[in-house]
């Protein structure tokens, strides 16, 4: 377990270590294995290792589970699965953040101190991740879109008609490492943003959207008592995490 610099997490754990089998081409734990020469076999560490770590954070945090490899893969054994949600369990002060690319591997029930999500990169796998969570039941369900990558015309209308009715969070971000070629347009953020903002889904942008966005644009900005502007990061169950 670590500090994390993912702005939506306090820290991140990964109690299954290994190559992730996934293979995203941005993946910077893949370059991280491959340029260290890390040991690349699956494998899951012992629940007791895991439960010490948590057991060292003081006071309640958003713990990351699995920010370098994908827990939810068809070749993961469920027996992990199910030990991992036995752990959170036994920490109900902490919040437990779960993002996967394999949402049909997803378990139905979870505690409710676990938020689950799902990462998509446009417009077709937004649509399909709504559609994915539907049946999951978890307090906090959410839709990360990061990196975004397109955000398709003939397809904006279905996911402003859908409007995000089965999700309680959004969080949107580019790619990284940032490059011209990957950055999305501001239109398709303005956009569903403004979509989320029509649904009171709280929205939170990524510190690598910066170099993107108009930020003195309100959309895209919280106000400050002071009358400073500052990038939107908002969180499910705002008043209750305070």
């Amino acid at each position: 377990m670590s500090k994390t610099k993912i702005e939506w997490a306090d820290y991140t754990i990964n109690p299954v270590k290994g190559l992730c089998p996934m293979a995203c081409d941005y993946c910077y734990a893949r370059r991280m294995y491959k340029r260290f020469k890390w040991d690349e076999t699956i494998r899951y560490i012992e629940p007791g290792f895991t439960i010490d770590e948590i057991q060292r954070i003081k006071k309640p945090s958003r713990i990351f589970w699995g920010s370098t490899f994908e827990l939810f893969h068809d070749n993961i054994p469920v027996l992990w699965i199910k030990d991992i949600i036995k752990i959170t369990n036994q920490f109900p002060q902490h919040t437990h953040i779960f993002l996967t690319k394999c949402p049909q591997t997803l378990p139905k029930e979870w505690p409710d101190n676990c938020w689950v999500g799902v990462s998509a990169w446009n417009t077709i796998s937004f649509l399909n991740a709504q559609d994915k969570l539907i049946d999951i039941q978890a307090k906090i369900k959410f839709v990360s879109l990061e990196p975004l990558l397109h955000w398709d015309e003939p397809l904006r209308k279905e996911v402003q008609w859908r409007t995000y009715q089965y999700i309680n969070w959004l969080i949107i971000g580019q790619q990284t490492p940032i490059k011209a070629s990957t950055a999305p347009k501001v239109e398709w953020i303005r956009e569903i943003v403004d979509a989320a903002d029509q649904a009171k889904i709280p929205v939170f942008l990524k510190d690598n959207l910066r170099s993107v966005l108009p930020l003195p644009e309100r959309i895209f900005c919280a106000v400050h008592p002071t009358g400073v502007r500052f990038l939107r990061q908002e969180f499910p169950l705002q008043e209750e995490m305070k």
